[in-house]
């Protein structure tokens, strides 16, 4: 099949969202909104397969989603550490996220895009609910211009984590399978796949903790957002096998971090990322998370010690940390520390907050290597970017807030918008992967899809843990 070359530049369409106003105060002190009147919240619309009659009954229910909805805890509320702030995601749907997308700087057409995104996976669902790395583009009918399918980690593996992207996708955008919206179904069936799919060991596909996290985190999303009694146990399972593999270094640390398999000692900042993640979802859900998420901060405090000479870094204005691709408990040996996005998405996930050295002197790394040094792996000005690295640095870069998220939304949002596909074809809604340089790129158009969308999603997918107090900003350097 020849693969046709991208379209020539062209305006972008105009892709037109139904608009809301809201008039609700920030209930916190912030910088300015790159965009200042932005005013819009995006009404959920029904398609033609909703029960009409059902969405009438359910509308105006919005206001209420972002305090009280799923889950019945009070579990969504902010990012950080302990049960009574274990939820994140109360800013998904209604009047919140329309003051998230106001607060936080984001646009009408950042919106568009995440909009023509989802419409993109959902007309790449295979019938039987998941996504086909390699047979995705032939689900769609939209025209005879198809897709290319992906290259690498095709098979069980690829597919397994390539529909628990996509599942991810929708639920960041407050779409789950359970209240009436227009990709209901397509969460259900993507759902019930991962459900059918999942190993009796708790796992998936070759039984990878990294597939198992990203698939463990979908499971864990949708169960908190709905608290559907038939996702507890199969999220239990999930997240149990986790737990069972956590490294404990022969009991050196109490407990650390992952590896793809069962390891003694290795941890991998990659795999760990995932779970901690996956942890994180499914304590806000009240899946018993056992001493996993305090294992993890052991393994984010002694890899980042092990990554940087500490007792030189004292100043949060100015300093620079790293943390390691793999730091081995035993031996203490490390291995690439240049994943600091993976390091601060960890650290926000894991509770640290602004003003904690490790989260500032990382996010200041990761400012000075994007946006000043220009990396290779951390640009973000043109695309093609590495959309892995990208999906951390936005997640961990705005829940640090202040000055430093002002000048990475004024880069990362409009990027995505302009490099997004715009056609009358498949690709349309979609972005290109060639050249977006993760190991692992090749799995295609549905993962640099993916960590596109979810970043254009940052502004209401997680509140940022210091939402309840006045916000101590500190400038970037």
């Amino acid at each position: 099949m020849t693969i046709p070359p991208p379209p020539p530049e062209e305006d972008p369409q105009d892709r037109s969202l139904t608009e809301v106003e809201v008039d609700i105060e920030a209930p916190v002190d912030v910088t300015d909104p790159v965009v200042q009147d932005f005013e819009v919240d995006i009404e959920e619309l029904t398609s033609e397969e909703e029960e009409v009659s059902e969405v009438v009954e359910m509308r105006g229910r919005d206001d209420a989603v972002a305090a009280v909805e799923m889950g019945e805890s009070g579990a969504f509320m902010t990012l950080g550490a302990g049960s009574n702030a274990a939820g994140m995601t109360g800013d998904r749907r209604g009047a919140g996220r329309g003051r998230a997308l106001r607060q936080y700087g984001s646009s009408r057409q950042a919106e568009a895009a995440v909009d023509a995104a989802l419409r993109w996976f959902a007309r790449h669902q295979s019938p039987n609910g998941m996504w086909d790395v390699t047979g995705y583009p032939e689900n769609c009918t939209m025209s005879d211009v198809k897709c290319e399918p992906g290259t690498r980690y095709t098979g069980a593996d690829g597919d397994a984590a390539a529909t628990a992207y996509a599942v991810l996708t929708f639920l960041g955008g407050g779409h789950d399978h359970r209240y009436p919206n227009q990709f209901r179904r397509t969460v259900q069936n993507g759902i019930d796949w991962l459900v059918q799919n999942q190993l009796a060991s708790g796992g998936w596909g070759r039984d990878r903790n990294y597939e198992n996290g990203i698939c463990a985190m979908a499971l864990a999303e949708a169960y908190a957002m709905t608290n559907d009694p038939d996702l507890r146990e199969p999220t239990q399972r999930a997240i149990d096998h986790l737990l069972a593999r956590q490294i404990d270094a022969g009991g050196a640390y109490g407990g650390l971090g992952w590896d793809y398999t069962t390891s003694d000692a290795r941890n991998d900042s990659s795999v760990s990322g995932w779970v901690v993640m996956a942890l994180k979802s499914a304590e806000a859900g009240g899946i018993d998370v056992g001493s996993g998420m305090e294992g993890a901060r052991n393994y984010l405090n002694q890899a980042w010690k092990a990554s940087n000479t500490v007792a030189d870094i004292t100043d949060p204005y100015t300093h620079r940390s790293g943390f390691p691709y793999t730091w081995d408990a035993l031996s203490g040996d490390i291995r690439r520390p240049d994943r600091t996005a993976i390091g601060l998405c960890m650290g926000v996930f894991l509770g640290k907050g602004q003003g904690n050295i490790i989260m500032e002197t990382m996010a200041n790394d990761v400012m000075a290597r994007a946006l000043d040094d220009r990396e290779a792996d951390y640009q973000i000005d043109t695309w093609p970017v590495n959309t892995y690295y990208l999906y951390y640095n936005t997640l961990g870069i705005f829940q640090v807030g202040g000055d430093r998220w002002q000048r990475w939304n004024a880069h990362m949002r409009d990027l995505l918008v302009d490099s997004q596909r715009r056609s009358d074809d498949c690709f349309d809604g979609s972005w290109d992967y060639d050249g977006t340089r993760f190991h692992g790129h090749q799995v295609g158009r549905l993962v640099s899809t993916a960590y596109a969308a979810l970043s254009l999603q940052v502004y209401y997918r997680y509140r940022p843990q210091d939402a309840h107090l006045t916000q101590r900003v500190i400038k970037a350097q």
